[in-house]
C-alpha cells in the first residue's frame, strides 16, 4: 500500500473511531482479548470453527470424527515448526565440466 493510501485509511479510521466514541485504548483491549482467545484454541477446522478442548465437544468435531477423521487432524501445532536448515554450500571450483557445453543451460 502506498503512503498516500495508508495516510488516507488512517484518517478515515480515526474519524470513524471518533464518530462512534472508540478510544485507542478500547481498540487495544479488544485486540488483546482476541489474541488471548486465539491462544486458547486447541482444535480448528478449515472454516475457522475452533474449540479449546474444554467442555462438550462441538458438533462440527463430533461429525468429523464419526465420519472417520482423527481428532489430531484438527489439532493446532503446540510449538512452531523448526527453522529450515541452511543449504550446504557447493564447491564448484573443482567442477570437471566448468566451461564445457555440459555446464551451459540448454546445451547450445
Amino acid at each position: 500500500m502506498d503512503e498516500r493510501k495508508r495516510d488516507s485509511m488512517i484518517a478515515y479510521l480515526r474519524h470513524r473511531m471518533e464518530e462512534f466514541g472508540i478510544r485507542p485504548e478500547d481498540l487495544a483491549a479488544a485486540l488483546a482479548t482476541e489474541s488471548l482467545a486465539k491462544k486458547a484454541e486447541r482444535y480448528r477446522n478449515a472454516t475457522g470453527d475452533s474449540w479449546d478442548g474444554n467442555g462438550e465437544m462441538p458438533q462440527w468435531l463430533k461429525q468429523a470424527i464419526s465420519a472417520g477423521q482423527s481428532i489430531e487432524h484438527f489439532e493446532l501445532a503446540a510449538k512452531p515448526a523448526p527453522a529450515p536448515q541452511p543449504k550446504k554450500q557447493v564447491d564448484w571450483s573443482n567442477d570437471p565440466f566448468a566451461g564445457t557445453r555440459l555446464a551451459r543451460p540448454n546445451n547450445r
